[in-house]
């Protein structure tokens, strides 16, 4: 079946780790992203499928026991006819490629025929997984050695190909991978063999990701303790005296947003901060950027207000975008900064304040409270009646702020630097994991945010948010979401991000029962 075509594509056998979206490689990201086609499988955290190209075909190629949504030749000849058709193909594949992935198999075929491929390991869960229940698969003076070995070895064969009695008796720490339904012949073959039936037993299920749950036991009670609790598959299970480190270097699960999966609304490229915020304490961020922020259609306003710059008394910038747009068209039109001299600056937040000083720029004054209401009863002392000022926000800003500065004698004018649209989240992902019940909160910064989601989402959207705790950044935003009919549980104190994010770690504290280590 060799072909020498030379339209043939290249195939990337890649490892995208044990879950956490965050443990593939930079290299195993790139190729991703170079992808025409992607196939991947049950186990790939389907946040990385957000990494594609604009265009890709993603084929799921998913095998749990009993349910195979395509066999393993299925999915070599896939591989293979995908790439002979000139396809840049990307096989993603849980853990590394390499451990029990058969990804060997699958690199095999396509030398066969002819076809260029390459390896990218990834982060196998046969140690991250314990790493992420506080187990090493090695410590000094406790362990030296340790072995990955399939669970999933057919019970019935007439001899197996795991030599148990070596194992049992040669290796510190034992790790068996897709092993749960096996969980009774690996105890029995251990015990059998010599191993103590006081040895410590750790099953970890859905390791690295906010389901994770750890169960310790020992050889002797980790079937029945298995039973009782429920464990699902998928599941690592470590045997060792390594296991009785758990209870003292657990850190994933003892984390305040452990077990939570929060999603983000906010645009693709600011969400990284509340993402960033909500992963380093233990949730887990699901992306779903509700709006993009694009200019404006128009820019004759701006413009304007640009070539007369220098007669304003103030310049009052409302946020973060407000700041980045109005600047890129300040360049765009050949000035810089120094045209601002003589004006003073009012920033609405730190954030928008910190905008300004990374260009240069110092700010006269911030308002201690970041709501229109707020700012203009403090602006009232130091901005005076008859100075101008120039607004530069958003099409779809409230008029509060320029009609009460306008009352109050003011010469303003509000002009639009930048648009809020609707966004580009994956819609289908979003409901899928809703209906599941795999989300635990809703994030809203703004109530632009609000009614997008809710627009994407569907009208059965209060359905799907039963159950699901929903956050708000401020006031303004919550009033929104609640004239939409939905229910805010969750209100930020300091309208930030910084502000939102400890609104959202109190409520969990307070809400929530210990998590998943039994």
């Amino acid at each position: 079946m060799k072909n020498k075509s030379k339209k043939n594509g290249k195939v990337y056998l890649v490892g995208a780790g044990p879950g956490d979206p965050g443990l593939i490689t930079l290299k195993g990201l790139r190729v991703l992203s170079l992808a025409e086609v992607l196939v991947y499988d049950r186990l790939v955290n389907e946040r990385l499928l957000s990494y594609a190209r604009p265009g890709a075909e993603l084929i799921y190629a998913g095998k749990e026991p009993g349910c195979h949504t395509l066999d393993q030749d299925a999915i070599g000849m896939l591989l293979v006819e995908k790439a002979l058709e000139g396809h840049i193909v990307t096989r993603l594949k849980g853990g590394d490629p390499f451990i029990f992935g058969r990804g060997g198999e699958e690199a095999a075929l396509l030398a066969e025929n002819g076809i260029p491929f390459e390896i990218v390991p990834g982060v196998t869960s046969a140690v991250s997984v314990p790493a992420y229940a506080g187990i090493p698969v090695t410590h000094r003076g406790m362990s030296s050695s340790f072995a990955v070995i399939t669970g999933h070895e057919e019970p019935g064969k007439n001899q197996s190909s795991i030599a148990w009695d070596k194992l049992a008796a040669g290796v510190d720490t034992l790790v068996f991978l897709m092993g749960m339904q096996n969980l009774p012949l690996i105890t029995r073959q251990l015990l059998i063999n010599g191993c103590s039936p006081a040895t410590p037993v750790a099953v970890i299920s859905w390791g690295t990701r906010p389901e994770q749950q750890t169960l310790t036991g020992n050889l002797q009670d980790i079937v029945l303790k298995v039973q009782s609790f429920q464990i699902p598959s998928p599941a690592v299970i470590v045997v060792g005296d390594v296991v009785s480190l758990h209870k003292k270097l657990g850190w994933f699960e003892r984390k305040p947003l452990f077990g939570k999966r929060i999603v983000v609304t906010r645009s693709r490229e600011q969400a990284g901060d509340l993402s960033d915020k909500i992963e380093e304490l233990g949730g887990e961020p699901l992306e779903f950027p509700a709006i993009r922020i694009v200019p404006p259609a128009d820019y004759t306003s701006l413009d304007r207000a640009m070539e007369r710059i220098a007669g304003y008394d103030w310049l009052i910038f409302t946020s973060v975008n407000g700041v980045d747009f109005f600047f890129r068209r300040l360049r765009d039109r050949g000035r810089d900064i120094r045209d601002l001299k003589g004006l003073r600056l009012c920033a609405i937040g730190p954030r928008t304040r910190d905008a300004l000083r990374e260009k240069g720029l110092l700010v006269d004054y911030v308002p201690a409270e970041y709501r229109a209401e707020a700012v203009l009863k403090q602006l009232a002392g130091v901005l005076k009646p008859g100075e101008r000022v120039l607004l530069p926000r958003a099409d779809l800003a409230r008029e509060v702020l320029p009609s009460t500065l306008l009352s109050r004698g003011a010469i303003v004018d509000n002009v639009e630097v930048y648009r809020t649209v609707q966004g580009d989240g994956d819609t289908r992902l979003l409901r899928e994991m809703l209906a599941g019940g795999m989300i635990h909160m809703v994030t809203f910064t703004s109530s632009s945010t609000v009614r997008n989601f809710i627009q994407l989402l569907g009208s059965d959207f209060k359905e799907l948010l039963c159950g699901v705790v929903l956050a708000s950044i401020g006031p303004v935003t919550s009033g929104t979401a609640r004239e939409m009919g939905l229910e805010i549980s969750v209100e930020a104190g300091e309208y930030t991000i910084d502000g939102l994010i400890k609104a959202v770690r109190e409520f969990f504290e307070e809400n929530t029962l210990t998590g998943g280590t039994f």
